[in-house]
């Protein structure tokens, strides 16, 4: 059955929702170049450990990422794995252009979609340290004109359990930007789209992934601070964990060298290249971009709190179970799925998965150029099903599509 591109579109950024694929032909699979090891890539010392992993272990991986992504219909791939005092793999495989058939590249820029989102509740998170924000405050406190803001919280906006309707979900939304994916969008913009709509439950009632509770903790960050997101962003987050090469954009730019987008989210159904589409529509919910590198610094940032106190990480991960999904809970701007924790991002032509397994101190980071689903999944997740399946088979990392 072919479902609408609005459909899809609606959970573009979700982190932990995917539907049936549009009965639409992904970007041919291409003939692969030789998979790329470093090339182009200025490691740091925890990305190249004295030992490497076994040889035959490294076969396998190959291997299997290359198959699925073949199976898949993804252009290209880039995938990261630390275990330390193991050893590390880095490799890239497939196209990062399919017209031109340029390879993929670990140093390429990317975009990482709901990623953002834990940037922006580190933000938020970081204020909470400083006490200048509490997460039971109501966002009536910061924000006006919120339905219901006087009873919906700052954490339950951060946990996805707010009741806002999700302005990406709604069809006016949808049809503007895919009319136009190159134009701006502000916050307020985005914001009149989810309030025209009633909210979906009273506020701690139920789970709802939601784009717009980001929007207004992004709102809530630049009110407190007097300062853009990006700025506090860059400033307090990115630059203290040292991600010299991640980027909040202002609009579609996108530094080089980067690899092209391919999505089948479009009026038409056809594929097209989004490497120049404006993501202001994700703004603090997933505009950001970023980098192998810089993600695998992020992903233990994130994961054990070192930007924050010990009581507020603690907040953080008070992971409430997600509907529908075996082993996964949602905290505040965290997930957790069968004992790795982080987040992915889906945005169209882009998807990501930047997670830590704190039993190993493991990392795993993935970047793909597409979000075109294959047989209802998202590509970035059976990618790393396929790799977690192999290097912490009791930790495979699974976030099935809803039935």
């Amino acid at each position: 059955m072919r479902r609408a591109p609005a459909r899809r579109l609606a959970t573009a950024l979700l982190a932990l929702s995917t539907l049936s694929p549009l009965a639409l032909t992904a970007p041919p699979a291409q003939a692969a170049p030789p998979a790329t090891a470093l090339s182009g890539y200025a490691p740091s010392a925890d990305d190249c450990p004295p030992h490497g992993l076994d040889p035959e272990l490294v076969a396998r991986l190959d291997k299997a990422i290359e198959e699925t992504r073949q199976e898949a219909g993804v252009p290209g791939v880039t995938v990261g794995l630390w275990f330390p005092g193991k050893g590390s793999y880095i490799r890239s495989t497939g196209v990062a252009d399919t017209a031109t058939g340029a390879p993929m590249k670990p140093d390429f820029n990317m975009r990482i979609g709901s990623e953002t989102k834990t940037f922006t509740a580190t933000a938020v998170l970081e204020l909470v340290d400083q006490g200048l924000v509490g997460l039971d405050d109501p966002i009536s406190r910061y924000i006006d004109g919120v339905p219901d803001g006087d009873n919906i919280s700052i954490r339950e906006l951060a946990e996805m359990r707010s009741g806002l309707f999700s302005y990406s979900a709604d069809p006016d939304f949808v049809h503007a930007l895919l009319s136009d994916p190159t134009r701006p969008f502000t916050p307020q913009e985005l914001l009149a789209y989810a309030f025209k709509h009633d909210n979906v439950f009273p506020p701690g009632a139920d789970f709802q992934y939601s784009n717009t509770n980001y929007i207004l903790l992004g709102l809530v960050v630049e009110k407190i601070t007097g300062k853009p997101l990006a700025e506090v962003i860059h400033h307090d987050v990115t630059g203290p964990s040292d991600m010299r090469r991640t980027l909040f954009p202002q609009g579609a730019e996108f530094p080089k060298p980067h690899a092209h987008g391919y999505t089948n989210q479009t009026l038409t159904g056809e594929v097209a290249d989004t490497t120049h589409w404006n993501p202001s529509w994700g703004w603090a919910a997933g505009a950001m971009i970023s980098d192998l590198h810089d993600l695998h610094l992020w992903a233990k940032d994130v994961a054990t709190g070192s930007l924050l106190s010990p009581a507020t990480q603690a907040e953080r991960e008070k992971f409430i179970p997600v509907p529908g999904f075996e082993d996964a809970g949602y905290g505040l701007g965290l997930f957790r799925t069968h004992g790795w924790v982080g987040h992915n991002g889906s945005l169209p032509g882009y998807e990501s998965v930047t997670v830590y397994l704190p039993e190993q101190k493991a990392t795993m980071v993935i970047l793909i150029n597409t979000d075109i689903l294959h047989e209802g999944s998202e590509p970035s997740t059976l990618i790393a099903k396929a790799i977690t399946s192999i290097v912490t088979p009791d930790h495979v990392y699974d976030l099935p599509a809803e039935g």
